[in-house]
């Protein structure tokens, strides 16, 4: 789950709670307790009214006990009044026909005291003994809706508006805050990113501006690191191209030196000045790589951008690398080729394919044969070289683009490698904004470089 979602969870379900114990606390220490005086301020009116009723009926006769009953059913909220008979008989008002109501009446007759009934769902009753002159005895009852606590949340249009503003503020606050939060950690990843792709003057301070907390100290030592990086790195290069350059001139005037010798020298001197040919030929190629590679890795070279034939440009590798390998008693067979056409610099990527394919020739085992794939797939170019040499440690694959990098020191000696092969063809390959990958397949080492067709 990504961080923004958590951090969004973690504030909604927060407020959440908050509400929730805002909604305890207040039917716990208000509603509650407004309930319980609102049922004695009932029980209270009830024994007033009903020693009302006997004083109204004992002075001024049944017509003023009337009077007064009307003037009760006025009063807000509306009430239904009854005057109940001891024997079950409506004296005023309206037919009491609700069980718990009558169950109230014998209730109050028995106890001869106020008595209420606030369990009923839907309305409320109440009950109170009234004694006549003449010694009957009735009972008052009133009859109204249930009153109920005011909702905060539900019940009403009010508390329905309520609780949707609250909804939509908690989750525009929580938004907003899981967003403030992840943007520099965001912004962090893109530059990371970016800094692994190559780019190596990134630098994310600048984005997040004059943050002081611990996420503008990470990007102060992220750009501190970036630097140092940057700086290792452009020495290197610049290292490796000033060598390069600076080992051609004496090279070149030691095989001048090196012919004029062969020229004087006798046969017993003979095989150790063509063995001095060898490494010089051999130290000149690593040196042209060299170059190559620097070139690739600072941008001076330049990526054109024509149509190259990819197809024709791997049967024409393909062909030369087949000569080279029949000496060598190894082969290269083209098992699949489609037609595929990308733009870009048909030198690079042509030393590409012929650094991977001459490398595959080099670590096959004798007898067997290099294959070669070209297919078109989903706008990319996906070519496949393939070797039966043993593979590589599953832990050495990401290391063998790297400059001078060798997986087997005794293996590389015997076929004369240098470890420059594929770390050239990764950096043409990357030029072309292209992907090579290495992995471990059939028993061998297998090559597959991408590349669009669209661009």
């Amino acid at each position: 789950m990504k961080l923004f979602v958590k951090i969004f969870l973690w504030f909604l379900a927060a407020i959440g709670l908050m509400v929730g114990m805002l909604m305890f606390v207040t039917r716990t220490f208000q509603t509650e307790p407004m309930m319980g005086r609102f049922e004695r301020s009932t029980r209270n009116q009830l024994t007033v009214y009903g020693g009302t009723g006997t004083q109204i009926a004992t002075v001024e006769g049944e017509s003023g006990l009337r009077v007064f009953l009307n003037r009760l059913k006025d009063l807000d909220p509306p009430r239904q009044v009854s005057l109940v008979a001891a024997d079950g008989s409506i004296w005023f008002g309206d037919k009491v026909d609700n069980a718990a109501a009558l169950d109230l009446v014998n209730l109050t007759l028995a106890a001869g005291q106020v008595e209420t009934d606030f369990s009923g769902e839907d309305r409320t009753i109440g009950a109170a003994p009234v004694n006549f002159p003449d010694g009957r005895k009735f009972v008052l009852m009133f009859q109204w809706e249930r009153q109920t606590p005011p909702s905060l949340f539900w019940g009403s249009t009010t508390a329905y508006v309520r609780l949707g503003g609250i909804l939509f503020t908690a989750t525009l606050l929580c938004y907003l805050l899981a967003l403030y939060l992840t943007s520099p950690i965001r912004k962090l990843r893109l530059a990371t990113n970016r800094l692994a792709d190559g780019d190596l003057t990134t630098r994310v301070a600048p984005l997040l501006g004059r943050r002081r907390d611990e996420i503008g100290d990470l990007a102060r030592d992220f750009d501190e690191m970036a630097e140092r990086i940057e700086n290792l790195i452009t020495s290197q290069k610049r290292l490796n191209s000033d060598i390069s350059h600076e080992l051609r001139s004496p090279l070149a005037r030691m095989n001048v030196a090196l012919e004029i010798a062969k020229q004087k020298s006798s046969p017993d001197t003979q095989p150790i000045l063509n063995r001095i040919e060898s490494e010089s030929h051999r130290l000149n190629e690593m040196i042209g790589r060299l170059l190559t590679l620097a070139k690739l890795e600072s941008g001076a070279e330049e990526v054109e951008r024509v149509r190259v034939d990819l197809t024709e440009l791997v049967r024409d590798v393909a062909a030369d690398a087949e000569f080279e390998a029949q000496g060598k008693g190894r082969y290269v067979e083209l098992t699949k080729i489609e037609p595929c056409t990308v733009m870009g610099s048909e030198n690079l990527l042509r030393s590409a394919i012929e650094n991977v394919l001459r490398n595959a020739v080099r670590y096959t085992a004798e007898g067997t044969a290099v294959d070669v794939a070209l297919q078109a797939n989903n706008g990319d170019a996906i070519l496949t070289i393939s070797d039966h040499g043993g593979g590589v440690p599953p832990d050495e694959l990401e290391n063998l683009f790297r400059p001078f990098y060798r997986v087997g020191e005794d293996r590389t000696r015997r076929t004369g490698g240098i470890g420059l092969g594929l770390a050239i063809a990764d950096r043409a390959v990357k030029a072309h904004k292209g992907s090579i990958t290495a992995r471990n397949y059939n028993g061998g080492l297998q090559i597959e470089i991408a590349l669009s067709t669209s661009k």
